[in-house]
C-alpha cells in the first residue's frame, strides 16, 4: 500500500461518528508505534505526526550525531559521515531528522495496520454510542425515521446512530413514514454482543412526564410534581378516583382539576380592531409558537400551514369574542391550536380560546407588514371617535413577515437575563418604527446600560418578503449584521432556530425549542482554529498599526537568523489554548495547541472587517477587542476568545465550594430555608426574579445550610453569595 492509499484510508477514518480528533490521533499513533517496534525494535526515537482532518501522516526518525567509530546505541545515535550524506552541514552533537516512508514498512504490514485501524475505530465507535446513550436513559430525543418494519421502526439520530422504537412502545394511533421526525424517550440501552441497542418508547409514563417538563418549567424547577398520567380513555375512571382519594386525605377536599392534553400545540393569535360605531374586524393571524419559558421568541404572519377555512373560523371567533364584551380599540385574541393529524395535516387542526390581550402587542409589526396598515394610527383614530379606516372585505394578506425578539439573556443557561453596557451595538441598514423590508424597533443606543429593572428585550427585528422562504433568508442575513458586545444576547440562538428543519419547514409547536435542543444549545459555529486565527489576526494588525520607524516598536520577534516564533496564551470555552505564530520568509504560520503549523494570512478591509484565510477556510470577520477578550463576528456566527496575560492570571485559584451565588442580577423573591436546616440535593432553596422571569436556586448536594445572607425583597448583583450549604 502506497502513501496515497493510506491517505484514502485516513479519509475514511475521519468520517467515523462519535470519535473525536484526540482519540483518533491516539489510535493511529498506537498502530504505527507497533509497526515501528516490529521493524526497529523500539519506537523511542520516532515522531509520528497525524493530521486526521486532511488525512495524512508523517513519521520522522531522530538520532544524535556522534564521531565515526563512537557509535554505541544504533537506535539513538548516528555517525557523522552518514549524517553528512543526508545534510552536508550537520555537526557532532546535533540531531539528524530523517523521514520514514510508508513504503519502507512493506505492503503486507501496511494492509495489516489498516485492518487493525478499522477494527479499533469500530470498537471505539460502539463504545462511544453505548456510553453516550447509557447516561441519557429517561431523556427525550428527536430522531428521523429510516425504515418502518412490522415489529419496530429503525431511526437515525443527528449523528447517524441507529435507534429502535418497538411496536409495543408506540402509541396506537402512531403512523410514520421514512423521513418523519419522531420524539420519544430513551427507555433502555443494552449490548448485544458488542453492538449497542438503544430502545425508545412513546408509551412509557416518563415520556409524557418529560414532555410536560418541557412545557411547564415549574415541573423542572421542582415546584410541581406529576403524580399520574392518563393516556387511554379506559384508564381515566380509576385514575380520577385515586386522585380524589389522595386529595381528600391531603387537603380535606376531593375536587380535582381536569385539563385536556393537547397534541403538538401551537400558539396562534388574531389581531382585532373595533370602534365606537359598531364595527369590528380582524387583521389575520400571527403564529407565536416558538417560545422559551412560555415567552415568545419568534413571531410571524401569516401562520404557516393555515388553511383558508380555519383562518375564517378563527377570525369569526375572534371578532365574536370582541363583540361579546363591546370591545373598543386594538386587541389580540389568542388561541391554542391542536395538530392531532401531525404537521402535514393542517385540515385536522382544532383551536381553543386561551385569552385576550386588550392592547397592541410586541409582535404587531408583522401584521402591519402583511396588511400595509399602521395600527398605531388606527388606535389614535378610534380613540378620537373616528370609525375604522377599512372594512373586513378590503383587507388582504401580502407576503410574509417574521419578527425576532433580540433579548439580553443567556440561552445556554436556561435563558437567564443578562445585564451590562452596550459597548458595541451595530445594526444592519433598516427602517425604524415604519414600513420597510427590514425594520428595527428599539429604544437603546450604543453605550446604554441594560439594567435588571425592565424587560430583557433590547430590540425587535422585523423583515418582510414576498414568500416565507425569502423572509427567512432576509432575517438570517439581518441577524448576522447585529453585533452586540458588553451584554449576552440571544442573537446567535435566533439564527440557529431559523436554521432548524422544524422552523424552516414550518413544523411548528410550542415545544420546538426543546425538540431541537441538540441543534440550538452549546453550539460553536466558528470553531477553535478560526477563533484563534481571528484573535491573532486582530492582534497582529493592531501591532502593525502601532509600528513606527523605530525598529524597537515592532512586536513580531524579528531576528536576523532563524525563524521567529511567538507564543500566545488564550482561553476558549473555559479551556486553555496555546497558539504559536511563526514568522517565515514567505509568510506566517499558526499552530493551535498540538495541531499542524498552517499558513495564515489576513488583510484589513476599509469597513473594519478582516479578510482571514486559515486552514483552507476564508472568512470575513469583524473583531472587537474589549480588554483581554476578542469578540468575533462572522457569517457563520459569533464567539469570544480571551487572550491571556499569563503573569496577571498566575495567582488565580479555584472558587470555594458550597457557595450558592446569584446566577443573574435581580430581586430575591423568597428564601425557603434558614441556617441549620438540612437539605437534599435538588431541593429548592431560593427564588430570584429579574426582567419578568423567575429562577429557582436548588441545593447542589445533600447538606446543612450554614448561612443565609439575603432576605426576600433584596436586590442583588450577579455572582454575589446568597447562602452557603455545607456537605453532610
Amino acid at each position: 500500500m502506497n502513501s496515497v492509499e493510506l491517505v484514502e484510508s485516513f479519509s475514511e477514518f475521519k468520517d467515523f461518528k462519535n470519535i473525536d480528533r484526540p482519540t483518533m490521533m491516539r489510535v493511529l499513533e498506537d498502530v504505527f508505534k507497533t509497526l515501528l517496534r516490529k521493524k526497529y525494535g523500539s519506537d523511542q526515537n520516532f515522531d509520528i505526526i497525524v493530521n486526521t482532518d486532511k488525512g495524512d501522516l508523517e513519521i520522522w526518525r531522530h538520532r544524535v550525531i556522534v564521531e565515526d567509530g563512537q557509535l554505541q546505541d544504533k537506535l539513538a545515535e548516528v555517525e557523522l559521515s552518514y549524517a553528512k550524506k543526508v545534510e552536508p552541514d550537520m555537526e557532532i552533537g546535533e540531531e539528524l531528522y530523517e523521514p520514514i516512508t510508508i513504503e519502507s514498512f512493506g505492503r503486507r504490514a501496511i494492509l495489516a495496520a489498516r485492518q487493525t485501524l478499522i477494527s479499533r475505530v469500530l470498537d471505539l465507535e460502539k463504545d462511544e454510542v453505548y456510553k453516550k446513550y447509557k447516561d441519557r436513559i429517561g431523556d427525550i430525543i428527536a430522531a428521523e425515521v429510516y425504515q418502518v418494519w412490522r415489529k419496530e421502526i429503525l431511526l437515525l439520530d443527528d449523528e447517524g446512530n441507529e435507534l429502535i422504537l418497538p411496536k409495543n412502545e408506540q402509541i396506537k394511533t402512531d403512523f410514520y413514514k421514512k423521513g418523519d421526525s419522531i420524539r420519544a424517550v430513551i427507555k433502555n440501552v443494552e449490548l448485544r454482543g458488542s453492538t449497542p441497542l438503544v430502545i425508545l418508547s412513546r408509551t412509557d409514563a416518563s415520556f409524557l412526564a418529560k414532555l410536560l417538563e418541557q412545557e411547564v418549567p415549574e415541573i423542572m424547577d421542582g415546584l410541581i410534581t406529576i403524580k399520574r398520567i392518563v393516556r387511554e380513555p379506559g384508564e381515566f375512571g380509576a385514575a380520577l378516583a385515586s386522585a380524589q382519594r389522595e386529595a381528600a386525605a391531603s387537603f380535606g377536599d376531593d375536587r380535582v382539576l381536569v385539563e385536556r392534553y393537547l397534541v403538538r400545540p401551537r400558539h396562534v393569535e388574531l389581531q382585532v380592531f373595533a370602534d365606537r360605531h359598531g364595527n369590528c374586524i380582524h387583521l389575520f393571524e400571527r403564529d407565536c409558537s416558538v417560545q422559551r419559558r412560555h415567552q415568545k421568541v419568534l413571531e410571524e404572519a401569516p401562520a404557516p400551514g393555515m388553511t383558508e377555512e380555519l383562518r375564517e373560523r378563527m377570525g369569526e371567533a375572534a371578532v365574536a369574542a370582541a363583540r361579546a364584551v363591546n370591545y373598543v380599540g386594538a386587541g389580540t385574541v389568542e388561541f391554542i391550536v391542536e395538530q392531532p393529524g401531525g404537521y402535514d395535516k393542517p385540515e385536522d387542526m382544532k383551536f381553543y380560546f386561551m385569552e385576550m390581550n386588550t392592547r397592541l402587542q410586541v409582535e404587531h409589526p408583522v401584521t402591519e407588514a402583511i396588511t400595509g396598515q399602521d395600527l398605531v394610527e388606527w388606535q389614535l383614530l378610534v380613540a378620537s371617535g373616528e370609525p375604522l379606516p377599512l372594512e373586513q372585505a378590503f383587507l388582504d394578506i401580502g407576503g410574509h413577515a417574521i419578527e425576532a425578539r433580540i433579548c439580553a439573556e443567556n440561552p445556554d443557561n436556561n435563558f437567564l437575563p443578562a445585564t451590562g453596557q452596550l459597548a458595541v451595538y451595530r445594526k444592519p441598514p433598516a427602517a425604524s418604527f415604519e414600513f420597510d423590508e427590514v425594520r428595527i424597533d428599539d429604544g437603546v443606543r450604543e453605550g446604554d446600560a441594560i439594567s435588571p429593572f425592565y424587560d430583557s428585550m433590547i430590540a425587535k427585528l422585523i423583515v418582510w418578503g414576498s414568500t416565507r422562504e425569502e423572509a427567512l433568508g432576509k432575517l438570517d442575513a439581518a441577524l448576522a449584521q447585529v453585533h452586540i458586545v458588553g451584554v449576552q444576547t440571544n442573537v446567535q440562538f435566533l439564527r440557529r432556530v431559523l436554521a432548524t428543519e422544524s422552523f424552516s419547514q414550518g413544523r411548528l409547536d410550542t415545544a420546538l425549542i426543546q425538540r431541537e435542543s441538540s441543534q440550538l444549545f452549546d453550539r460553536d459555529p466558528i470553531g477553535l482554529p478560526m477563533a484563534v486565527a481571528a484573535a491573532v489576526a486582530q492582534t497582529v494588525l493592531a501591532e502593525r498599526a502601532a509600528e513606527t520607524h523605530d525598529p524597537f516598536s515592532r512586536s513580531d520577534g524579528f531576528r536576523s537568523h532563524g525563524v521567529a516564533m511567538r507564543r500566545i496564551d488564550l482561553e476558549y470555552a473555559g479551556q486553555p489554548v496555546v497558539a504559536k505564530l511563526r514568522y517565515l520568509d514567505d509568510g506566517l504560520q499558526l499552530q493551535v495547541d498540538n495541531g499542524e503549523p498552517t499558513p495564515i494570512s489576513f488583510t484589513a478591509q476599509p469597513d473594519g472587517r478582516i479578510d482571514l484565510r486559515y486552514g483552507g477556510d476564508r472568512e470575513l470577520v469583524q473583531v472587537y477587542a474589549r480588554g483581554e477578550v476578542e469578540h468575533i463576528f462572522g457569517s457563520r456566527g459569533a464567539t469570544a476568545i480571551t487572550e491571556l496575560d499569563v503573569l496577571s492570571h498566575s495567582a488565580e485559584g479555584a472558587g470555594e465550594g458550597g457557595r450558592l451565588t446569584a446566577p443573574m442580577p435581580g430581586k430575591v423573591v423568597s428564601i425557603a430555608v434558614k441556617a441549620g436546616d438540612k437539605v437534599t440535593k435538588g431541593q429548592p432553596l431560593a427564588v430570584m426574579e429579574a426582567m419578568k422571569m423567575e429562577h429557582t436556586i436548588a441545593a447542589p448536594q445533600d447538606g446543612v445550610v450554614q448561612e443565609v445572607l439575603y432576605a426576600p425583597g433584596d436586590q442583588v448583583a450577579e455572582g454575589v453569595e446568597l447562602l452557603t450549604v455545607v456537605a453532610s
